[in-house]
């Protein structure tokens, strides 16, 4: 298993962003296409080992957290809730700052109601920063998290509790995996 999401990886294309040497891929960009295969791929590896038990609602970030939460959601019924970046100014919204190595500016979530059991899934984990940002509005809203899990783990940043990838890289001038996890 993973074999597609390691083989992508590992040929995906490289750019500089200032110091900041990013990767291109499907899951991570939507970027060139995103393959069916692939992605069915990530959400079964995800279904094998997230905790579902008793769960109310998956939540993801915009933008690439958006498809493998679709997926996920449509393959376990449980319904899918997005931390948005920009605000819609619904009863209860809750914004929060989030900084990454390469963005900042304010995330909304709507949809989670006190006492609701959530995972979180999203395509990357890099700085944390995002991820740090969303627990914080997760924990305002009184929501218990249950696990959270994303396909890619770049380095091992902490996001304030424990996490599971599927598999984590490191990035040179090519991205190499160096463990899977399934």
């Amino acid at each position: 298993m993973l074999d597609r999401l390691v083989q992508s990886l590992e040929t995906c294309p490289m750019i500089k962003r200032g110091e900041y040497n990013y990767f291109i891929h499907p899951i991570t960009d939507g970027v060139p296409v995103v393959e069916p295969a692939l992605l069915r791929e990530v959400c079964t590896a995800m279904i094998k080992v997230l905790d579902l038990n008793g769960v109310d609602k998956i939540v993801v970030v915009e933008a690439m957290g958006i498809p493998i939460g679709s997926v996920l959601s449509t393959m376990t019924d449980i319904p899918m809730t997005i931390m948005r970046k920009r605000e819609y100014g619904l009863p209860n919204e809750i914004a929060v700052h989030q900084a990454t190595g390469y963005s900042k500016g304010e995330l909304y979530l709507n949809g989670i109601t006190r006492g609701d059991r959530v995972v979180i899934v999203d395509d990357v984990v890099s700085t944390g920063g995002t991820m740090r940002a969303l627990l914080q509005a997760l924990e305002i809203a009184g929501a218990e998290v249950v696990d959270v899990c994303f396909a890619v783990q770049r380095g091992s940043p902490s996001i304030g509790r424990p996490y599971k990838s599927l598999v984590k890289i490191e990035v040179a001038e090519k991205v190499h995996v160096v463990e899977r996890y399934l």
